[in-house]
């Protein structure tokens, strides 16, 4: 009886969220649609090879609606909702360690400053042995970090092994953390005073994540900057517009038209604490939608020399809106957006181009040099607190755990260009890199 109750629960709950989707997608779609879904569902629930619950007719209905739309649109339902908050957020619950490939070891790289794991004593090396009592070795891809995430109002306990093989037992608690989209923040050549650094997608964290990032750059004597959004396939359009704003006094950044509104988004001059600094932005054809605009402002402003590959091509805006108490998200494209310069760079509109934004100065690298290159930028870059004891680790068992960056002969070209080289120079120069 009970079971009974909670599938006729489940189901008006179903279909609850599927008329309020079709209600935002569909607006002047009424019952007879939703009467077409049910007499459609009814026949496969009833014919089809094996048994299908409700609720997946009804996730693969929504994926349908919403994913043949456009390449872009998409619902996500409550398996996808946690890791798109995360990538938009910029925030994940956790305890701050980040293990050495592959994940599933246990084994423990370092920790992030003043994270959980970092204050409770975990240690370079350590090795995970069990998490709430189950051992690692019974865990399935995946299931420590939602084991990790779940513990939300409690405390964790876990068992860990020392690199000298001691065991011992700690119980700490979950936080919520930022999962970090700015990275490798460095001084690239203190004689000429050049700094980078990497942003690796655009969550609401961003802009701070970059104000602190150019601040400390800035502070050991960079006085041009490397700007390097390769691999970069977008995220939250306002942090990229911030950052943007950070070298841009005043003008348009951007603007977004769609069939309801268009909306333009201006630099604020109190904001441009960078404007004049001389900058080079690094893309590539991973460089997508919110890191174009970025890229595609500060071109379309001159304020910065955009040196690599053409980008990817993605000028649409997808409108993000949570169904069902966040059980399901629909990411919508609502709008085109422009640069500065009124250009379009979504790749679909005109066929005649297979790209977006076009670099200032082109280098050619091949496919294995920037997938080593990618590969980087997608790490994290070890706190110094971690670092002796990394290396250590390393010369005792012959090992390579800290990142280093590879060949890179698209930053070769950036920093040869802040350096004063004169662009038939670096044109040079860059043709030879790439073979």
């Amino acid at each position: 009886m009970k079971r009974d109750l909670l599938h006729l629960v489940i189901g008006v709950l179903c279909g609850l969220l599927l008329a309020g989707i079709l209600r935002f997608i569909l607006p002047d779609s009424g019952d007879a649609d939703v009467a077409r879904y049910r007499e459609v569902r009814d026949f496969v629930r009833a014919n089809y090879v094996r048994p299908v619950s409700d609720e997946a007719l009804l996730e693969s209905a929504l994926h349908g609606m919403v994913e043949d739309l456009d390449r872009y649109s998409r619902f996500l339902g409550r398996e996808q909702v946690a890791e798109f908050e995360r990538e938009t957020g910029g925030r994940y619950r956790g305890i701050g360690v980040v293990f050495r490939d592959p994940p599933r070891d246990g084994q423990v790289l370092f920790c992030l400053p003043d994270s959980p794991a970092e204050r409770a004593g975990i240690r370079v090396g350590d090795r995970l042995i069990s998490v709430d009592g189950v051992r690692l070795t019974d865990m399935q891809d995946g299931d420590l970090s939602r084991r990790v995430a779940a513990a939300t109002d409690t405390s964790i306990d876990l068992v860990l092994a020392s690199r000298d093989g001691g065991e011992r037992s700690l119980s700490l608690e979950t936080l919520e953390l930022v999962d970090p989209t700015v990275r490798h923040a460095r001084v690239l050549d203190s004689d000429r005073g050049i700094g980078y650094l990497a942003i690796t997608s655009f969550s609401h964290q961003t802009p701070d994540e970059f104000d602190r990032a150019i601040e400390n750059v800035t502070a050991q004597g960079a006085r041009a900057l490397v700007l390097d959004v390769r691999g970069n396939p977008g995220g939250v359009l306002s942090s990229a517009v911030r950052v943007a704003n950070r070298f841009l006094a005043g003008g348009v950044v951007v603007t977004t038209e769609g069939r309801a509104e268009s909306t333009s988004y201006e630099a604020a001059p109190g904001e441009a604490r960078y404007a004049g600094l001389p900058l080079v932005v690094l893309i590539d054809s991973d460089s997508a939608s919110a890191s174009e605009v970025l890229a595609g402002a500060l071109q379309d402003h001159r304020a910065a020399v955009l040196v690599g590959a053409p980008t990817y091509g993605k000028g649409m805006v997808q409108k993000i809106r949570a169904f069902g108490e966040h059980e399901a998200i629909v990411k919508l494209t609502s709008s085109y957006y422009y640069t500065p310069a009124h250009r379009n760079l979504e790749r679909t509109v005109d066929k005649a181009w297979e790209f977006g934004l076009v670099p200032d100065f082109a280098v050619d690298v091949p496919a294995a040099a920037r997938k080593r290159v990618h590969a980087f930028l997608a790490t994290h870059t070890p706190p110094a607190s971690a670092l002796d004891e990394l290396r250590r680790w390393e010369q005792d068992d012959g090992l390579d755990l800290i990142p280093e960056p590879p060949p890179d002969a698209e930053l070769d070209a950036a920093v040869a260009l802040l350096s004063g080289e004169r662009p038939e120079r670096l044109a040079r120069a860059s043709e030879g890199s790439a073979r």
